[in-house]
């Protein structure tokens, strides 16, 4: 059986506990993950993620550098609360290792706030948050997982700074390979950030509103987007057709440790810096590579009319 644990979300315990309890223990057991509904849903996104003329061309690149699993998966977060970044990861994971291979991904306790996607991100593989979980994923299980340590600070960082690493700091991540002697893939993407024009994060207001103690939020952006043009707050939007790109870099080895021996501090803050130079060294190579904005749009049109698809 698995136990819920607290959350210092105020908004998910009200809704916790609205229930007999299903919904708190929803996105804590890692053995929820349903392989067949999974790759049933990567089939479905051929038209959107992928597939011939799809909507979100992937070029992801690097696979041969994931080593044997379990491995933690660390990438950048990008495209506001749409997160075509963290689809199209997804899909691109799944069509090159198959079902043989699954990967789970922590996300945001609101994920598991209303039933309507909870259930269903739960057979994805979908987990909250959490020391516990992930180390469940990664030594019980044996599984990959994927984390975006810079979550809505990074998703919603602004657009002038779309080529940038933003993990604010958060080093969970760097804790937890650590401690559980686990390699890390750093994963750079470019590509969903382009899908809206992020104004401003709008930390300061989300401070005003108390939006980190309501819904562990630490953000409240204004952006340029479809459908509504200026829009305020983490509201969804609709992306334009985008190329999203992956670069899979050389997996980084955590430092020696002994089991429940305390973390050196400054082991996990270099980690830290290795796995976000690899990244950023990364991203700026996708930078470097982008070509002017008329040249995309060529592009996009000679590969809608040709039916090719780069990269996977």
């Amino acid at each position: 059986m698995v136990h819920a644990h607290p959350t210092d979300a105020a908004f998910v315990r009200f809704m916790e506990g609205r229930g007999p309890g299903a919904l708190a223990s929803l996105g804590r057991d890692p053995s929820a993950l349903d392989p067949s509904a999974v790759l049933r849903l990567v089939d479905q996104l051929s038209p959107w993620f992928g597939g011939p003329r799809a909507w979100f061309p992937l070029d992801a690149r690097g696979f041969e550098n994931v080593p044997s699993r379990p491995s933690l998966v660390v990438s950048n977060h990008s495209g506001g609360t749409s997160i075509p970044d963290a689809w199209g990861l997804g899909v691109s994971w799944y069509r090159h290792f198959g079902a043989s291979r699954p990967i789970h991904a922590l996300a945001h306790d609101m994920v598991f706030a209303l039933r309507a996607t909870a259930e269903p991100f739960a057979r994805l593989g979908v987990l909250r948050a959490g020391r516990d979980v992930a180390r469940r994923v990664l030594v019980e299980h044996g599984h990959d997982l994927v984390v975006m340590p810079g979550g809505d600070l990074d998703t919603w960082r602004p657009h002038k700074d779309r080529y940038k690493v933003r993990f604010s700091g958060r080093m969970g991540y760097a804790r937890l390979a650590i401690t559980n002697q686990v390699p890390v893939v750093p994963v750079a993407h470019a590509g969903a950030h382009d899908t809206l024009v992020v104004l401003t994060d709008g930390r300061w207001l989300a401070r005003r509103m108390r939006l980190p103690q309501l819904f562990r939020a630490e953000v409240f952006p204004v952006h340029l987007s479809l459908p509504f043009g200026l829009a305020i707050g983490p509201v969804p939007h609709l992306p334009p057709p985008t190329t999203l790109r992956y670069r899979f870099c050389p997996a980084v080895t955590p430092p020696p440790h002994e089991p429940d021996a305390p973390l050196d501090e400054g082991d996990v803050r270099a980690f830290d810096a290795e796995v976000r130079h690899r990244m950023q060294a990364a991203l700026d190579g996708l930078r470097d590579a982008t070509p002017p904005l008329g040249e995309r749009l060529r592009q996009r049109i000679r590969r809608v009319r040709a039916g090719d698809q780069p990269g996977v």
